[in-house]
C-alpha cells in the first residue's frame, strides 16, 4: 500500500492551473524525487498534501488516511521542510529545538545532527543565514523520526559538502524505513539519492518511474569498435540521431529503444563496446524541451 497516493488532483487560482490532474503513488521506504523548474507546480502540490492548500478536486491519501479527514493525526507522523524556512525571529535554534522536543522530538538526535550540519543552535533565527536557516528547518523536520519527511528544496543556500552530508542523513534515514518526499530542481541531487522520479510541467506530471527504467528508455551514447565491415550506412535507422566515425568504429547516440540498435551491431564482428546511459539532466532538459 503506497505511504502517499495523490488522485486527478487540481489546484487552480484564478485561470492560473498550478496543479493540473495529477497524480503520484510512493511506496513505503522509497526516497521520491518530484522534479520541476520553479512555477512548475511542485510546491503548490506539497501545500495540497500537507492540507495547507484545500484542492480543487481530487484527492490526496497518506497511510492510507484522507488527508483533509485526517490532518492533525497524519501531521505527528511527518517531518515537512518548507522551501523558504519561516520561524520566530527572536528565538534562538536551540528555543525551537525545544519546543519541538515538547511534543516528542529527540534532543539527542538535533545535537547529532547539529553538529553533523556544523548548526550553532545558540544563535537568534532572524541572525541566521540562508544556509543555517535551513540548516535548523532540517534539524526540526528530522528529530522527530517521522515516518515520511517531505522536504521542499533541503539543500537550497548549502555549500556541496554540507549538501553531501544532508544526502547521507537522509540515506540513513531511508535505512530505518523513512519514506522521503524530496522537491527539487537539483538534478545530481536526485539523481544520487532518488530510486524514483517524477517530472512536473505546466501542473502536469510528464514521466514518473523509477530512475534506472527512465533512462534505460531515453538516450544511450554506444561507443562500438568494429573488427570488419560495418559502416555507418548500416545504422542509419530512426532510433539512431548522429553516428561519429572514429578510428576502427563509430559513436552512435540513440534513443528509444536500444536493443533495436544493438541488434543490428551484433551483425557485424566487434572488438569492443561501451553503452553509456543519459544523465537525469538530459532527460529532463529532453522532456522540457519539447
Amino acid at each position: 500500500m503506497p505511504v502517499i497516493e495523490i488522485k486527478k488532483l487540481k489546484k487552480y487560482f484564478g485561470k492560473v492551473k498550478a496543479v493540473d490532474g495529477i497524480d503520484i503513488s510512493v511506496e513505503a521506504g522509497e526516497i521520491y524525487g518530484f522534479l520541476g523548474p520553479n512555477g512548475a507546480g511542485k510546491t503548490t502540490a506539497i501545500r495540497c498534501m500537507l492540507d495547507f492548500l484545500r484542492p480543487n478536486s481530487g484527492e490526496v491519501k497518506i497511510f492510507a488516511k484522507n488527508v483533509r479527514e485526517n490532518s492533525a493525526e497524519l501531521k505527528k507522523e511527518i517531518g515537512y521542510l518548507s522551501g523558504n524556512v519561516r520561524l520566530y525571529d527572536s528565538w534562538s535554534g536551540e528555543d525551537h529545538i525545544n519546543f519541538v522536543e515538547s511534543f516528542g522530538g529527540k534532543n539527542n538526535i538535533a545535537k547529532e545532527l547539529s553538529k553533523n550540519l556544523n548548526f550553532d543552535p545558540k544563535m537568534k533565527f532572524r541572525y541566521l543565514s540562508s544556509g543555517n536557516k535551513q540548516k535548523l528547518g532540517l534539524i526540526l523536520a528530522l528529530m522527530r523520526e517521522p515516518k515520511l519527511l517531505i522536504l521542499d528544496e533541503p539543500t537550497l543556500a548549502l555549500d556541496p559538502l554540507l549538501q553531501n552530508s544532508v544526502h547521507e542523513i537522509l540515506l540513513e534515514a531511508q535505512k530505518k524505513g523513512t519514506t522521503i518526499f524530496i522537491s527539487s530542481h537539483n538534478l545530481s541531487e536526485v539523481d544520487r539519492i532518488c530510486g524514483k522520479v517524477g517530472i512536473i510541467k505546466d501542473g502536469k506530471i510528464i514521466a514518473s518511474e523509477d530512475i534506472h527504467s527512465l533512462k534505460e528508455k531515453r538516450l544511450h551514447q554506444i561507443t562500438v569498435y568494429f573488427s570488419d565491415g560495418a559502416k555507418p550506412a548500416n545504422f542509419k535507422m530512426p532510433e539512431v540521431e548522429r553516428i561519429e566515425e572514429i578510428k576502427d568504429g563509430m559513436v552512435l547516440r540513440t534513443r528509444g529503444d536500444i536493443n533495436l540498435v544493438l541488434k543490428e551491431i551484433v551483425k557485424y564482428p566487434i572488438h569492443d563496446i561501451e553503452i553509456s546511459h543519459a544523465s537525469l539532466e538530459e532527460i529532463f532538459l529532453e522532456f522540457y524541451q519539447k
